[in-house]
């Protein structure tokens, strides 16, 4: 099965998707994000599993985003992306950096995106490909740097106390 799209398309696409991305990190407006998918999608997070339709995505992506550390996450910007015509995909690296410390260091973390245009604005399916002890690593780093200066909330400091103490055996 061939795509139909050409390669203007999804570039205008995928220029749309950044911005429904970037507006969501800085609103917070989750449906936003999520609406730009079709009421089908199949999400596949490597970590969270695979999720299908919009509304098994939508309480993921809020839970996810609006609790520690995805809340002190700030953009989720493409470093890079490829266009894949004959599929309808777009391959990117999206990074996801934390807010400033306090110290102007920006700690972040990458993961691979490989999303599937379905046409009218919207995606069919997306992956995300990672290492999670990468973010855990890096949000580790993050939380110590925030303790070193004095600038650790609440539920950073709870989630350091639960990844360093490791899983109960």
């Amino acid at each position: 099965m061939g795509n139909t799209f050409t390669r203007d398309e999804l570039a205008s696409a995928f220029a749309e998707f950044e911005r429904t991305v970037d507006h969501a990190a800085r609103t917070r407006d989750w449906d936003r994000w999520v609406d730009h998918y079709t009421d089908d999608v199949l999400y596949i997070e490597h970590a969270a599993g695979t999720m299908r339709g919009r509304e098994e995505v939508r309480p993921w992506i809020r839970r996810t985003m609006e609790s520690f550390p995805g809340n002190y996450m700030t953009s989720f910007p493409s470093l890079w992306s490829v266009i894949d015509e004959s599929t309808g995909r777009i391959i990117c690296e999206l990074d996801n950096p934390m807010r400033d410390p306090g110290d102007g260091t920006i700690i972040s973390a990458t993961n691979i995106s490989i999303v599937t245009y379905a046409g009218d604005g919207k995606w069919c399916r997306q992956e995300d490909v990672y290492n999670p002890l990468r973010f855990v690593a890096a949000t580790l780093k993050w939380c110590k740097k925030a303790e070193e200066l004095g600038t650790l909330p609440d539920e950073a400091a709870q989630w350091m106390a639960t990844v360093s103490a490791g899983p109960k055996q």
